[in-house]
């Protein structure tokens, strides 16, 4: 316990935070099982949320000390205007860790503003850590080479570093806040996508696929918003809509009325979903596949359905072979998380899709994509999401790295072709810097 009391705050922050991940790890093995549904999904929502806050701990650390400690031995520390300064660090960073727990206690069917606030000082903490760093990096590089050079740095130079490194960080974080949240007040851009596509039957030339994915109901966003997704689909006219995950952060009981707006949508041969990551954060599932099915939008659940030009079915492809074979699984985190009776299963997705048809395969990440591809090469088309195209900067940089497929169309064979989708909405942060929200119109066209 004294070594402990004599570790910096910053590793005591990384020690909460793994020690928060061993007992999610704990919890998941040996709690799922014996405690009640609700008490598992509360429970499983506030060790994400504490992990989430432990590690921000760090950050916040770095910011306080930048903005506030470093100057607090200055001339005007004494100040009415350094002591505001203070508080408003203070409650920037209080509303910044409250985030995460508003998933908690604040969703329903419209988004709470305290919901937005939080979020949106969230991507403005993540921004501002970001540009601290880079700045402090600019200078420790300036200093070296002022070292190297022989010339010396007057502590009133330091003094004035030391003030306009924090400044710098805050305006360019104000600025890039107001440009994200205004991206991301827009409606999402729609882009027209035409892919070849092999052994396509030529009554179904031309088919629309309107692809959504990541709308992310929950804290900040809500009915107002699908109900535009909504009538946007709708102008498209799509013959099959589809969207590959990420729906909802919360259970079906909270988002029903916000979810509700699906039911409008009108899909000649159908509308279907496969569950991502954030469904099973949820613990709730078979409930939103109740939920979803009540609305006519079908959950592929490591299935398939066949398609022909104006009709689809579960079992066969009608009289004839003109049809295609469009396949779902869930998301691979399914098994991470031991959800039962989940788990991406291809072989079970495409029983009875032989590769004399067009297959089309719906899976939530871009990993997924490329592990079925690694399997079934043969599959024609994969759409996927998940990434966001990394919503904001700098986390672009992050997904471009840890995804094998980032944003837009891949063609990875000469008869195979996958799309990631950056996202129709946003997670939780309000923001988009550097992506822009998008609903997909895919136009399938026969290729010789």
């Amino acid at each position: 316990m004294v070594i402990f009391r004599q570790l910096p705050l910053g590793v005591k922050a990384a020690l909460a935070a793994g020690t928060v991940f061993v007992s999610m790890a704990i919890s998941r093995s040996y709690l799922a099982e014996s405690l009640e549904l609700r008490a598992w999904r509360w429970l499983f929502r506030l060790q994400l949320a504490l992990f989430a806050n432990s590690l921000m701990l760090i950050g916040s650390l770095y910011i306080w000390r930048s903005a506030v400690s470093n100057l607090s031995h200055s001339p005007a520390a004494e100040s009415a205007c350094f002591q505001l300064w203070k508080m408003a660090v203070v409650t920037f960073l209080a509303l910044a860790h409250s985030s995460f727990f508003t998933m908690l206690f604040l969703v329903a069917e419209e988004p709470y503003l305290f919901s937005l606030a939080a979020y949106s000082c969230l991507g403005a903490y993540i921004i501002m850590v970001f540009f601290l760093c880079t700045l402090s990096g600019m200078e420790q590089a300036y200093q070296l080479l002022a070292w190297r050079s022989g010339s010396a740095v007057s502590s009133l130079d330091k003094t004035r570093k030391l003030a306009l490194r924090p400044a710098l960080a805050v305006v360019v974080t104000a600025v890039l806040s107001i440009v994200g949240l205004l991206n991301a007040a827009q409606p999402p851009a729609v882009k027209t996508v035409e892919v070849p596509i092999h052994q396509l039957p030529p009554s179904m030339d031309h088919l629309k696929i309107v692809l959504l994915s990541d709308i992310h109901l929950g804290p900040t966003v809500g009915r107002t918003k699908m109900e535009m997704f909504v009538r946007m689909v709708n102008m498209l006219q799509p013959d099959v809509t589809v969207i590959v995950g990420d729906l909802c952060d919360s259970e079906a009981s909270i988002l029903r009325t916000a979810v509700a707006p699906l039911g409008q949508l009108h899909s000649r041969l159908g509308t279907y979903f496969v569950t991502g990551n954030h469904e099973y954060y949820t613990s709730d599932v078979s409930n939103w596949f109740a939920l979803l099915e009540s609305l006519n939008v079908r959950p592929l659940h490591n299935e398939n359905v066949k398609i022909s030009a104006t009709q689809a079915q579960r079992d066969g492809g009608g009289k004839d072979d003109a049809w295609i074979c469009l396949a779902g699984v869930d998301d691979i985190e399914a098994d991470l998380l031991h959800y039962s009776g989940h788990g991406m299963d291809l072989v079970k997705a495409l029983e009875g899709c032989s590769p004399d048809h067009t297959t089309i395969l719906l899976a939530h990440q871009p990993l997924a994509a490329k592990r079925a591809l690694q399997a079934r090469p043969d599959i024609n088309l994969i759409l996927s999401g998940h990434t966001h195209a990394g919503q904001i900067f700098p986390l672009n940089v992050a997904a471009y790295l840890l995804n094998p497929f980032f944003a837009g169309l891949y063609q990875v064979a000469q008869t195979t072709f996958v799309y990631v989708s950056p996202g129709t909405a946003y997670y939780g942060i309000p923001m988009r810097l550097g992506s822009r929200a998008e609903i997909t119109e895919l136009i399938l066209q026969r290729a010789p």
